[in-house]
């Protein structure tokens, strides 16, 4: 299970700074080309918005793996240590559930009524950004199921 977790937070990780570094690159170029050259990059905008939601999606993930979610812990950890663990686990299934109706779901729908929609700069179909959301859906599904087993381990942190 851990070699799991280490994969994916391996793969989240690069997806997510490499979204980031994209897009600092991507902004310096905005920049360069407006004051610069006097000529707006207008393609390179439109990317930077939609690799920030990328970035988000991803970053969200990797808190999901690191069980790092919201959560109000002020009156379970007054708790039993039994029915703090069972709420460990509810929490991960609302995660888990989350996942599965809004990212997932919701995900695969947009994605299949944006697949008509072609974005103005870089003319490519909307869908094809939106489509890391029902990926990211999975990839938290995933990493609910690690959490729910570190939890029954006994695990108070995720590795």
């Amino acid at each position: 299970m851990q070699a799991t977790r280490k994969a994916l937070n391996h793969i989240m990780n690069v997806l997510a700074g490499g979204s980031l570094i994209v897009m600092t690159l991507l902004t310096c170029w905005q920049v360069f080309t407006r004051y610069v050259l006097n000529n707006p990059s207008t393609w390179s905008e439109e990317l930077v918005g939609y690799l920030f939601a990328w970035a988000s999606l991803f970053g969200a993930s990797l808190i999901t793996g690191e069980r790092g979610h919201m959560n109000i812990p002020v009156v379970v950890e007054l708790m039993p240590a039994g029915t703090q663990k069972f709420f460990a686990i509810f929490g991960e299934i609302i995660a888990m559930a989350f996942s599965a109706v809004v990212l997932i779901l919701g995900g695969y729908q947009i994605t299949q009524l944006a697949m008509g929609q072609m974005t103005s700069s870089l003319g490519v179909a909307v869908g094809v950004f939106y489509v890391t959301m029902p990926i990211c859906g999975v990839i938290n599904i995933l990493y609910t199921i690690l959490n729910i087993y570190d939890i029954c381990k006994g695990k108070k942190e995720a590795a």
